[in-house]
């Protein structure tokens, strides 16, 4: 779930919030790895995802997405959001091995939106 505070409590919130503070790069999972131009590629041992937000729809519980908040290893901030049944089977498998491989730094939003 998002964080009780600043706004963080649903998906539209977090995407203010990166919005006002200028990270609201998003990133694209392509063949080549993850980008934010299609020029650069990244892959998982170059990411580290340093915020997960899981979101539920109001009227579905099944209605679900996660945001996850990703740095690179050059610095560059930005998200990915996984909405699920958005990928057919082939697609949603590479796409969790991708990120299951990416370690993760849960930071605090403090630090994060400081």
């Amino acid at each position: 779930m998002g964080e009780e505070n600043n706004g963080m409590t649903t998906l539209v919130g977090v995407l203010d919030t990166l919005r006002e503070r200028n990270q609201d790069n998003e990133f694209r999972l392509l063949d080549k790895g993850l980008t934010l131009d299609e020029v650069h590629f990244f892959q998982p041992e170059e990411l580290t995802i340093i915020k997960t937000y899981r979101f539920e729809g109001e009227s579905n519980p099944d209605d679900q997405s996660i945001l996850y908040l990703i740095q690179t290893n050059k610095g560059q901030t930005g998200f990915l959001i996984d909405a699920y049944g958005v990928y057919s089977n082939e697609e949603a498998e590479s796409y969790i091995r991708f990120i299951r491989r990416i370690s993760v730094e849960d930071r605090d939003e403090q630090i994060i939106f400081s």
